[in-house]
Formats: C-alpha cells, structure tokens, sequence
C-alpha cells in the first residue's frame, strides 16, 4: 500500500496517535513517510498542527503537507466558507496524495472528524478522495458505549461509495476498560465487517519520541508492520460470564 487514508468515527477519538504510530512502523522499516493533512482546523497560523503532531511522536524524516489551515473549530466547508478561504475538494486531496506517492514509500492521509465531513460545498468528503486515490481507508473508532453504531455506520458509507475498508484500530484503549470497551473487542470486526488492527493506548500521545517509536509496533497488527495480535488481546480482555 502506497497510501493509506485514515479516517474516524468521530472528532478527537485518536487519529493523529493512529497516524503517528503508523508512520513510526513505517519509519522503522526503512520507508519513506509523508503525511498529507487536506484541512486543518481549529489551528492558528504559526502552531503546530496534526501533521506536526505524527513528526514530534514518531520522529525521524517525514515529509508534512497542509492544503488548508481553517482558524476556526468547524467542519472544514463551514470553517472556510466562514473565514472566507477557499475549500479544499476531493480532487486536490487526491493530487496531492498521489503527487508525494511518487516520491514516498507510504504516503498517509489524515481526514479532519468523520468520515462524511464535508470538505466542500458540494459535498465533497474524504470517502470521495479515498475514492479518487483507490485507496484503503483505516478507520479509526472509540473503545466504549456507542462505537458499535458509528463504526457500523462508517463502514456502510465505504462499502455504499466502493471504497475499501483496511481495518479498524481503536484510538484510545483505557487503562482500566469497562465491560462495554472489552466486549467491543469482539463485536467490533462483526459490526464492521473488516479486521481489527491495532489498539492504541490511552496515554500513547504523552510518550516521549524514542519510547512512542520503540512501542508503536506492539500497537498495530502486521498488515500495519507491527507485532500485535488481534485474537490474543481480545480472549486477554474478555470480561468473565456473568456472575449468578
């Protein structure tokens, strides 16, 4: 895979650390990395963004690229119409993408929310530029109550645009997961009807570089370059029967 998109089930659920490890994997194994962020919102000029973000966590040289900065905390259609700059579509997520997959082992694009975000008045999305790319979207979910539904959801948009699924990884796995969070491992790859990939821990983004980049590996399963072991964390987190 050249490029990957990732993509989520919602806002702030962990696609930048999912992003990050990815590329630390990648890193490790000799490839070449770019990471493509088509709208970044909610950012001031000057600060650091996501794609900054995946750099400062998984270290070594990747290439960054931001078609759009958006001050406000918006959808990126309605952050632009609202700053009045111009919208990013599909098609230029697509340009660019395959412009660095020219020059990159792995090129990774982040989306901004979910995955039917509108990037445009039209109704351009992310799923239209995964579209355009042919390329695998890894969608990346909460751990507890309520990622069922709108991991369900996701995957039904994809397969309804003829958009491939690379799997599902879950942003944050808790420390301390409650029942809901340890029967998702299981129901998760039902719902969503592709493999779960990865689990990420809650406090990844607080790693310094060289420990996030010694870690990643044991987060991602092998389809992502890593080590980890879907089925054995699963039966390892499975909650007992209930009790009498």
């Amino acid at each position: 895979m050249t490029v990957i998109v990732v993509s989520g089930t919602g806002t702030e659920i962990g696609k930048t650390v999912t992003t990050a490890a990815v590329a630390a994997v990648a890193l490790a194994a000799g490839r070449s990395v770019a990471v493509l962020k088509p709208a970044q919102t909610g950012v001031a000029p000057g600060e650091p963004g996501d794609a900054q973000e995946v750099t400062r966590l998984a270290g070594g040289d990747i290439t960054t690229l931001e078609l759009a900065r958006f001050p406000e905390p918006l959808a990126p259609n309605t952050a632009a119409r609202r700053a009045g700059m111009a919208m990013v579509r599909p098609h230029d997520v697509a340009d660019a993408a395959g412009k660095l997959a020219a020059e990159h082992d792995l090129v990774l694009v982040e989306g901004a929310g979910g995955l039917l975000v509108r990037l445009d008045d039209e109704g351009g999305t992310l799923a239209d530029a995964a579209r355009l790319l042919d390329a695998p979207v890894l969608v990346v979910a909460t751990a507890g109550l309520g990622t069922l539904n709108t991991t369900t959801l996701t995957a039904e948009a994809l397969r309804a645009r003829g958009v491939r699924q690379l799997g599902v990884t879950i942003g944050s796995w808790p420390t301390a997961p409650d029942l809901a969070s340890r029967c998702n491992l299981a129901d998760l790859p039902r719902e969503a009807d592709a493999p779960l990939l990865g689990a990420i821990p809650e406090n990844a983004a607080a790693l310094d570089t060289p420990d996030f980049r010694a870690a990643a590996g044991s987060w991602l399963a092998p389809v992502l370059g890593g080590t980890w072991d879907a089925e054995a964390f699963t039966r390892g987190q499975a909650p007992g029967p209930v009790g009498r």
